[in-house]
């Protein structure tokens, strides 16, 4: 009687008291473990055939030991390019042996879902609507693309929307974006561009330094 059965993502033709080398088993040293994706099962000339697995069918094995495999070299080189490059690999294995071979009557292992974390309840806060279509808030000073669209996405889209946000908030928005962002004087930017006081706006921008005005 002899079986096909995966173990540890590979496939490999068992038989009973057979030892097989396996990629490393999370399972301790002298443990049993039972595998149930059997595909093929031979017995006294009967063969099953799983579709693609054998339901109710398992091989218990006992880990014999945990061990690293022979060094394989891996060595890279390209023509011309002066590159070279020298790896040893060593396989973590498990050694098996094979105790027995079942048809049927075994129940499909189940991994123990991970236990979610207690999420703390909080009460999420609506992203305020934008008031109208979206502006061009690039053209504040200390606003780049990637800020500007994660200020769209937080609901200010326009120039009024951002003069009417504190600079507190809008570095809590901003938050994730990489960077030593000022926010002081954006609501008073964005203030003159809604009002369309540009030359005064220019004004303004013309005495920042580092978002700080001079």
């Amino acid at each position: 009687m002899y079986a096909i059965v995966e173990i540890a993502g590979q496939q490999f033709k068992v038989a009973k008291d057979q030892k097989v080398y396996v990629h490393r088993l999370q399972e301790a040293e002298g443990s049993k473990v039972t595998f149930d994706k059997v595909m093929l099962i031979e017995d006294k000339g009967n063969v099953t055939i799983g579709a693609p697995a054998i339901e109710g069918a398992g091989v218990t094995a006992k880990i014999l030991g945990h061990l690293k495999g022979e060094k394989v070299i891996v060595f890279k080189k390209k023509r011309r390019k002066g590159y070279k490059k020298k790896n040893g690999h060593r396989q973590y294995l498990s050694e098996i042996q094979i105790e027995s071979i079942a048809a049927s009557g075994v129940k499909a292992s189940k991994k123990a879902a991970p236990k979610k974390e207690a999420k703390k309840v909080e009460a999420k806060k609506a992203a305020p609507k934008a008031s109208g279509k979206a502006d061009d808030l690039k053209k504040i000073e200390g606003i780049g693309p990637k800020i500007a669209e994660t200020l769209v996405a937080a609901g200010v889209a326009t120039y009024a929307d951002l003069a009417k946000t504190a600079p507190a908030k809008i570095s809590e928005i901003i938050a994730g974006v990489r960077g030593n962002h000022v926010t002081d004087t954006w609501p008073t930017q964005a203030g003159l561009a809604a009002d369309g006081k540009w030359d005064e706006l220019k004004e303004l921008q013309d005495r920042l330094d580092g978002g700080v005005e001079k």
